[in-house]
């Protein structure tokens, strides 16, 4: 019989402390595992930023305003196809296949990024047409970006799949292949001195790349199984396809109407302003690649903590957006010139309601992962939907009020309003959950 001063712990008393070590062990592991791959996914989205930053400045420098205004709607529809690739092909697999185990992911993987090949071939054949069709200025830059439009979805395939595995030390590697083959092309063109030249450089070092995606992960991508792909996950597929075209087809929108109410000088001036705020607009950009493969992991094993996770991903960004746009502001003429040249003068008025902009957007996105995690793409898809009316309605009404600088802070308030929907959404999302199960997750 034990005695009152007898310290020794119960059997059940030491089964509990151990239970209670284990799961504090546990968190820990689950912390460090999450700050891991977050660290490469920043590593991965810097040296994305910065080879998009390094491309746009150079071209700038290059071209001038005008034919840089040509390549930004290049550019810009370069993103409406990558969103596209990235609704049908690979968000599904962020989705569905991250955490899998590693037979599921492989074959996942291999329909996954024949996809994003097929659209890239059809889109790019589109493309062509287009740019053979518009001759002129404009005509040239569509043509080879139709030329090189598979190899750029491709290496941006691989790159989803490595964060949907948690290797995201392979992504950075790819993106580190690709800026490291950007350099001795982007010579070239600059000697060559056309628009079409230096698309035809971002393309062939995007090629290098996405070859070395399939050393890398020794998958081949099946073109044949594109279509099976297509069908598995259409559920979330083309919901995903609709909100993502509407996203980059705000911006197309707005660029074309900005170039016919004010001129191509405005879309290089707005342009430019983008690429000042370049790390963390191509952070926004690419964002998913690593939030939402995280906000699923955080739902299957730590549900009640999606929330906060988010909460956190949003917040940080819209405060470091802020602080560089603060820095920006402080950033002498002289600088500046020095990195845009011509540009500058006009991008330069566009500082403070670009980065409003951005910071809104960020906010945004913390919501919009979870979202996501959630397989919620019906409420995901209205927000987009409300989200890119209010881009297109703001941007071109403000270009009529006020020309380049009311274009811009029309995006801002309508960025800022969106972002307020994606977080009333989601917690509706949330409290929806509380009465049902977690989404399937589908493992083959």
């Amino acid at each position: 019989m034990a005695t009152e001063g007898d310290k020794t712990p119960a059997p059940a008393d030491r089964a509990t402390d151990a239970r209670r070590s284990a799961d504090r062990s546990a968190d820990r592991s689950a912390r460090k595992g999450i700050v891991g791959r977050l660290s490469w996914g920043l590593a991965d989205q810097a040296a994305s930023s910065m080879t998009n930053f390094a491309v746009g400045i150079y071209v700038a420098r290059s071209l001038g305003l005008t034919a840089f205004g040509v390549f930004s709607l290049a550019w810009l529809t370069y993103g409406v196809v990558l969103n596209v690739a990235r609704g049908l092909a690979t968000d599904p697999l962020v989705v569905r296949f991250s955490g899998v185990p590693e037979a599921s992911w492989r074959a996942a993987t291999a329909r996954s990024s024949g996809a994003a090949l097929g659209v890239g071939t059809a889109l790019g054949a589109v493309c062509l047409l287009v740019g053979l069709g518009l001759g002129g200025r404009v005509g040239p830059a569509f043509t080879c970006l139709g030329v090189v439009l598979p190899a750029l979805l491709l290496q941006d395939a691989w790159r989803f799949a490595f964060f949907a595995a948690g290797a995201g030390r392979k992504a950075f590697l790819n993106d580190l292949v690709w800026g490291v083959a950007l350099v001795p092309a982007m010579v070239i063109a600059a000697r060559v001195d056309t628009v079409g030249a230096f698309v035809l450089a971002w393309g062939a070092s995007a090629a290098v790349a996405a070859v070395y995606g399939c050393f890398q992960s020794g998958i081949r991508p099946r073109l044949t199984q594109a279509r099976g792909w297509l069908r598995e996950q259409r559920d979330l597929g083309y919901r995903y396809l609709v909100e993502n075209v509407s996203l980059s087809g705000a911006s197309q929108l707005r660029a074309y109407g900005l170039g016919v109410i004010v001129g191509v000088g405005a879309v290089g001036a707005v342009r430019g302003a983008e690429l000042l705020l370049g790390p963390f607009l191509a952070l926004l950009m690419g964002l998913s690649l690593v939030t939402v493969a995280e906000a699923a992991r955080v739902l299957r094993r730590a549900p009640h903590r999606l929330s906060r996770f988010c909460l956190y991903l949003g917040g940080g960004q819209a405060a470091a957006a802020l602080l560089w746009g603060a820095a920006l502001l402080l950033l002498p003429d002289s600088a500046g010139e020095f990195v845009l040249g011509g540009v500058w003068d006009s991008a330069s008025q566009l500082i403070v309601p670009a980065t409003l902009g951005v910071a809104g957007a960020g906010l945004g996105s913390g919501a919009a992962a979870g979202l996501r995690a959630l397989a919620a793409a019906r409420r995901s898809l209205r927000c987009q939907l409300f989200a890119s009316a209010c881009y297109v309605g703001g941007g071109l009404g403000g270009a009529a009020l006020a020309g380049t600088v009311g274009s811009a802070w029309g995006v801002a308030a309508a960025t800022v309003c969106a972002s307020a929907v994606w977080w009333l959404q989601l917690r509706s999302a949330l409290r929806e959950r509380d009465h049902d199960p977690i989404p399937e997750v589908r493992t083959s």
